[in-house]
């Protein structure tokens, strides 16, 4: 039996013009690292080993990152990380994510670019496909999205998809303040946004969302 069989969201297949998203795999985490960006801001929080130089650490905070999202799994609470190929090869990451899904079906998102792959269009291109996931084919009801204000980048792709700022808050550990956004579900199915979406093996793995297959 494959592993494809027992974990059925490893199916997944998103397709936008330029790019390949699939989840991320242990076999993938050596090329994720290689092309991890120095300027990434990882969360603050995560395990530092004091053995370890600032990169050896940035790479364990990737990898155990990928561990925790697979091992701490639930239809009420899961992260789900793409891995985003650009003509087969790693460019970076695409995560969606539904930290309290049970109750109120809204998803979260990040993403990263290695430097070579950005000012593309590529990072709206990786948005639209887990947008198009999660509300034509998981039933999400909304999608938030947050960045400090100096991002102007992230900012700009939320803002050309449809989100509409809600409110601001301040980051404890740096002073920053963050700029919250939000998409509501029937905007995204208004504006088509994601009609050069292809997404397959969704159907499958319904039942790890907490969702059941109407046609079923």
């Amino acid at each position: 039996m494959e592993l494809g069989e027992v974990w059925a969201p490893r199916g997944i297949r998103l397709t936008t013009p330029d790019l390949e998203l699939r989840p991320a795999t242990e076999e993938d985490l050596p090329a994720l690292v290689d092309i991890l960006p120095d300027d990434l801001e990882l969360d603050p929080s995560a395990t530092r080993y004091a053995g370890l130089d600032e990169l050896a650490n940035r790479r364990a905070i990737l990898v155990q990152g990928y561990w925790r999202a697979m091992g701490g799994w639930s239809p009420g609470e899961w992260v789900l990380p793409f891995v985003v190929r650009r003509e087969g090869v790693p460019v970076g990451m695409q995560a969606l994510e539904g930290p309290d899904y049970a109750r109120d079906r809204t998803v979260d998102s990040w993403s990263w670019l290695r430097a070579s792959a950005r000012g593309l269009g590529l990072g709206k291109q990786m948005r639209t496909a887990v947008l198009e996931l999660a509300f034509r084919h998981l039933g999400a009801a909304a999608a938030v999205s947050s960045a400090v204000v100096e991002n102007t980048s992230s900012l700009g792709v939320s803002r050309s998809l449809g989100y509409r700022d809600t409110h601001t808050s301040v980051l404890d550990h740096s002073g920053e303040t963050l700029q919250h956004l939000r998409l509501e579900r029937s905007a995204w199915l208004a504006s088509g946004l994601g009609r050069a979406i292809e997404v397959s093996g969704a159907r499958a793995a319904l039942p790890f969302f907490g969702l059941r297959d109407e046609r079923a």
